[in-house]
């Protein structure tokens, strides 16, 4: 009986987890009316998106925010892998 309840903990955790983590910037891009954007609006909103999500993580080792060409170069990988 203990293990069938352990087993439906970790189940339930797994599945919350993997619920909370598809809040991508695809799953986003709605518009006001609820529906899907599309052309260009969706390409601004996917850069924006991008761009909001890897700027906090700009920082070097030191804890200071990057800047100049290493800040470019983060946020350029940051933005493809994004």
């Amino acid at each position: 009986m203990m293990k069938r309840i352990f087993l439906a903990a970790i189940v339930a955790t797994f599945a919350a987890g993997s619920a909370l983590a598809d809040d991508t910037c695809e799953s986003k891009a709605v518009g006001k009316d609820g529906k899907p954007l599309a052309g260009a609006a969706k390409t601004s909103f996917m850069k924006k998106c991008k761009e909001d999500a890897c700027a906090p993580k700009a920082v070097g080792s030191d804890g200071k925010p990057l800047a100049g060409a290493a800040k470019n170069s983060f946020m350029k990988k940051c933005e493809t892998s994004a």
